[in-house]
């Protein structure tokens, strides 16, 4: 009962039979030439595909008997590990460990350096040393490290600024500073500062201006940044931002109070960058087969990092201690291994652009899939690797400037020395970053490949099998399974087909 074919819609030069075959019977097509629904998808099973179907059942319990007891050993590490609060300690007085008070500038006056008593200085380090604390206007040299704002003033004009304090005991007292013409920074009337306060000093010298109050312009900063995260990503940039959030919030209150009570540091980043893993993938990614996926890639790749770390940081001799602040924290807790901090570091500061890698890497795999179902793993593999190693290629250069420019004024300091390249190589201070920096960028770059592999071999296992598990009728597009593919299914307009 063939239909005619120009009769009810007239002839169609796709749909025109090869000579020896009749109309309905295109070998491989079967799609009705009488029928204009059932030709628009006659090709379509080979092309258009739709959204990637889910992950049969069979696949969900293999990733679940995998990553869920991972999941529940993070929770239990994290219940041992909990420290309860940063440990209490005397404090020092000294850098960052100094008590603070907010203050403002309240009065701004030029005057004569000569006149005040302030000398220039004289080895053009510009360290506030003829600044003057206090209400007696008695030198106290604490204005270190330029606690002024940026100005033009040379020669003999100095600045007299007369600061507030904005809260505490002595809310309400006025001290002078004299802020000298050599000083980086400058004062403005009405700005707000960081006030030094040391309780046990005499009152004239209690309070010393440390740093200049930019709480604005960094609240300002966050908030456009929080805009254009949720009004390109919209629900996935929500997401991504309470994702980093609840990742702050793991690393301020789990892990840097642990390591600060003592713990193995290593084990505290293990634990605490595998949270920060698990709940920033399925948070911004959703829960799925595709982030299951990346989650192993990245916990994988994270093991490599922390290996290699720990043998080339132990071989380099690195100790960790390498500047102001990490000495200031092994004197206020001895039982700090500083060497432990340096590769907990390490850890931490790979875990983003890891999980940007894997992520990326399975969802190419699944993709490449879904255009060709019939590609094998062998195939995806291949293909997944050409995209992955334009990724490599942009992703480690990214790691590299980004340690060299937070080194940038190191770098500086040893260009200005002129030692060889070699010299300044092994040195702690840059043998630690070129550590660092490597050994993050090995892991990187490993886990292309590794991601890549796992992708590919699940997802061509799982699509091996989904016919049978989704059974006749219930293919993505609510058709019958293809006999030639017994995982995506025929759309339904090829039920139209033709009978003899």
């Amino acid at each position: 009962m063939d239909s005619p074919q120009a009769g009810e819609h007239g002839p169609h030069p796709a749909a025109s039979p090869e000579p020896g075959h009749d109309a309905g019977h295109a070998p491989g097509h079967g799609h009705a030439n009488g029928h204009a629904h059932a030709h628009a998808h006659g090709h379509s099973h080979g092309h258009a595909h739709g959204p990637v179907p889910p992950a049969s059942r069979h696949l969900r319990k293999v990733i679940a008997a995998v990553l869920v007891p991972f999941a529940a050993a993070v929770v239990a590490g994290m219940v041992l590990l909990w420290p309860g609060g940063a440990p209490a300690h005397a404090r020092s007085g000294v850098g960052f460990d100094q008590q603070t008070r907010p203050g403002k500038v309240v009065q701004l006056v030029h005057v004569s350096c000569k006149q005040v008593g302030a000398l220039p200085n004289t080895d053009g380090t510009g360290d506030g040393s003829g600044s003057t604390g206090g209400t007696s206007g008695t030198a106290s040299g604490s204005a270190s490290g330029g606690s002024s704002t940026a100005g033009t003033a040379t020669g003999d004009d100095c600045q007299k600024a007369t600061i507030e304090v904005e809260s505490g005991p002595d809310k309400g007292t006025k001290f002078t500073e004299i802020v000298q013409p050599d000083q980086t920074r400058r004062y403005t009337k009405g700005e707000g500062v960081v006030l030094a306060y040391a309780p046990d000093a005499p009152k004239s010298l209690r309070y010393s201006v440390t740093d200049v109050d930019r709480g604005l312009p960094i609240a300002l900063l966050a908030l456009a940044f929080a805009l254009v995260v949720v009004l390109v990503g919209r629900l996935r940039g929500i997401m991504a931002l309470v994702a980093l959030a609840i990742s702050f919030a793991i690393l301020t209150l789990f892990i840097l109070p642990a390591i600060l009570r003592g713990d193995d540091p290593l084990l505290v980043a293990v634990v605490g960058g595998s949270a920060i893993m698990l709940m920033a993938l399925y948070l911004c990614h959703g829960v799925s087969a595709r982030t299951s996926v990346a989650v192993l890639g990245t916990l994988c790749s994270l093991f490599l990092i922390g290996a290699l770390g720990s043998v080339f940081i132990a071989w380099a001799r690195l100790t960790g201690n390498t500047s102001d602040e990490t000495g200031l924290i092994h004197t206020l807790y001895p039982d700090i291994e500083i060497k432990g901090v340096l590769l907990a570091g390490v850890i931490i500061g790979s875990l983003g652009v890891l999980d940007d890698v894997t992520v990326t890497q399975v969802a190419a795999v699944w993709e490449l899939k879904d255009a060709d179902p019939t590609a094998n793993w062998r195939k995806l593999y291949g293909a997944g690797m050409r995209i992955g190693r334009d990724h490599i290629a942009s992703v480690v250069n990214t790691l590299v400037m980004a340690y060299a420019g937070a080194a940038l004024p190191l770098l500086l300091l040893f260009s200005i020395a002129r030692s060889g390249v070699f010299q300044v190589a092994s040195s702690e201070l840059v043998a630690e970053e070129i550590v660092r920096t490597l050994v993050g960028s090995i892991g990187l770059v490993a886990s292309v490949p590794l991601t890549t592999a796992l992708a590919a071999l699940v997802v061509s296992a799982d699509r091996g099998g989904r016919g049978a598990a989704e059974g006749p009728g219930h293919g993505p597009d609510g058709g019958a399974p293809s006999a030639a593919l017994p995982g995506p299914s025929r759309p339904a307009g090829r039920s139209h087909r033709r009978v003899k």
